[in-house]
């Protein structure tokens, strides 16, 4: 006789709450910022804090997940923790965000780096990531309007 361990997972919906935003499409990154700010907060955040928006397939928030906090300076994240969510919540994409403390908005090399891994892991799960934004100090930058996704 041998022992073999059976396992369920299931998505377990923590609440739900209204926010005062207009639409829950996103339809650039500014929409983005707006959801993640409303729902989050993470411009007033002390250390650093990597969150998801995950989309259905027409372009909907179908939920928010905050995925890893960190310093003041560095969030460790890897594409298990990142897609997780998005798959228990049957995501059509992805949109990271992440916040910079010291409010400066400028991605580095780590930022960058992490951006292309969850992008090619997002091609092999048929999860796209579409944007990775910074956020500090009531602005953001968008990788990918930067042309770095």
């Amino acid at each position: 006789m041998i022992t073999i361990s059976v396992s369920k997972i299931k998505l377990v919906r923590e609440s739900n709450h209204r926010y005062d935003l207009e639409s829950k499409h996103i339809h650039g990154p500014q929409d983005a910022a707006d959801v993640i700010n409303a729902v989050l907060d993470l411009e007033h955040e002390a250390q650093e804090v990597l969150a998801e928006i995950i989309l259905d397939n027409q372009g909907k928030v179908a939920g928010v997940m905050e995925i890893s906090r960190g310093s003041i300076s560095a969030s460790i994240a890897h594409c298990r923790e990142i897609y997780r969510g998005a798959i228990l919540h049957n995501a059509a994409s992805i949109i990271l965000v992440h916040c910079h403390p010291s409010g400066e908005i400028k991605p580095s090399h780590e930022d960058i780096d992490v951006t292309q891994r969850v992008k090619k892991a997002g091609k092999i799960l048929d999860i796209p990531l579409l944007d990775h934004i910074i956020i500090g100090h009531h602005r953001f930058a968008s990788l990918k309007e930067k042309g770095m996704l």
